[in-house]
């Protein structure tokens, strides 16, 4: 399967379902409800478990688990890309209708630049074999700060660089015009241009905070495997599934108030496997199990002790 045309038909085979999405299932702007974005979270997990058999069946046992544990490091990290995307659109008032348009080209622009990422840490990893201690020294580092950052500790999209970046390049109108991230209207001499919407603003924060989001997981991938194929569908494979689960999660992320720390816990136990090595070999069945284990550990905690306000 890890061959030019298993690259060619992954990439076609996800374009296709994009297509489909938008073109057909997602044509109007709607409200996605809680039993679509369930049945759509299903599918995308069956989905990528259907690859994880796939690449076990064609590329070995080694294969099929080191994508499995990248998928489930992926997964569970994008978790922490919804708390921010709660506040982005909560920060907009960007309506309900809308926001499905806005994730879907997020995830569009999510899937080149992370593919871009990808292809730069497999260079640097395949040359300059040290690169492998920078990334889990940062690992460890992140998942430090992630534990000990308070509750209260928000994004805050007006300190955003971006957006104060938008703003002063492009003339964007006061108000949203329907689900458009452009449109043509006339200036203060009426003469027609070409304005942003606040909804393109939106979609561009909402793909650079994913940008920061995979600083953090693509490297902890790398942990997993050094094959770029794996580490590239994995990491694909759970961003498609990102926008079914904000749906699912947005209105009862903020129940789970263990689960940052359970991330943390991943993050540091990822990074200190890359600086460990050469001396502590912890075979990837290992790895999994670790993840999976403080993954729903951090989870049953939230729902069995939930804090007060919570």
């Amino acid at each position: 399967m890890n061959t030019i045309w298993g690259w060619i038909g992954f990439n076609v085979v996800v374009l296709a379902i994009l297509a489909l999405d938008l073109g057909v299932l997602h044509k109007r702007s709607e409200k996605v409800t809680l039993k679509e974005a369930a049945t759509w979270s299903a599918i995308w997990v069956a989905l990528s478990l259907c690859f994880a058999f796939a690449v076990y069946r064609t590329m070995g046992e080694e294969s099929g688990l080191e994508f499995l544990t990248g998928y489930l490091i992926e997964y569970a990290l994008s978790v922490d890309n919804i708390f921010v995307f709660v506040l982005i659109f909560s920060y907009f008032s960007v309506p309900e209708k809308y926001q499905h348009r806005v994730l879907f080209w997020g995830i569009i622009g999510a899937l080149v630049l992370r593919g871009v990422m990808i292809v730069a840490g497999s260079a640097l990893v395949t040359r300059f074999a040290w690169t492998l201690y920078v990334f889990g020294a940062f690992l460890v580092f992140t998942g430090i700060r992630m534990a000990l950052q308070k509750d209260g500790a928000a994004y805050n999209p007006e300190r955003d660089p971006v957006l104060r970046l938008a703003r002063r390049l492009l003339p964007v109108t006061p108000d949203y015009r329907g689900d458009s991230f452009f449109v043509r209207e006339p200036d203060s001499t009426g003469k027609l241009r070409i304005a942003a919407t606040p909804l393109f603003i939106v979609l561009l924060i909402v793909d650079t905070t994913d940008v920061v989001f995979a600083t953090d997981s693509i490297p902890a991938i790398f942990a997993v495997t050094r094959d770029p194929f794996i580490v590239y569908t994995s990491n694909i494979c759970a961003v498609l599934g990102l926008r079914a689960l904000y749906f699912l999660l947005a209105s009862v992320v903020d129940k789970f108030v263990y689960l940052k720390l359970g991330l943390s816990v991943v993050l540091i136990f990822i990074g200190a496997k890359m600086l460990l090595e050469p001396f502590i070999h912890i075979p990837i069945v290992g790895s999994l199990g670790v993840v999976g284990a403080v993954l729903a550990a951090s989870i049953l905690a939230s729902l069995r002790w939930p804090r007060p306000g919570h």
